[in-house]
C-alpha cells in the first residue's frame, strides 16, 4: 500500500497494513482527496492504531492506559 500511496503519504494519507487514513486540514480538501467506497466523513475524532486524534492532537486512547491510572 505505501507504493500505491507514495506521492500522498505525509501530506493527506497515512497507511498502517490494511488501514488507511485520509485527512484533510480544511473541509474543501476533501473532495479533492477521496474518491472511496468504503469512507466516513468529517469526523470531529477518530481512533487510529490506538490514539485519538482530533482538532486537540494525538493522544493516546484512554481506554489503554485507564489501567495504569487505577
Amino acid at each position: 500500500m505505501n507504493r500505491v500511496f507514495q506521492p500522498h503519504l505525509d501530506k493527506f494519507v497515512v497507511v498502517f497494513i490494511d488501514d488507511i487514513l485520509i485527512y484533510s486540514r480544511i473541509e474543501s480538501e476533501d473532495a479533492q482527496h477521496l474518491r472511496t467506497i468504503k469512507c466516513e466523513f468529517w469526523l470531529r475524532k477518530v481512533e487510529f492504531l490506538g490514539h485519538e486524534i482530533s482538532e486537540k492532537g494525538i493522544h493516546v486512547d484512554p481506554s489503554k492506559i485507564s489501567t495504569i491510572f487505577n
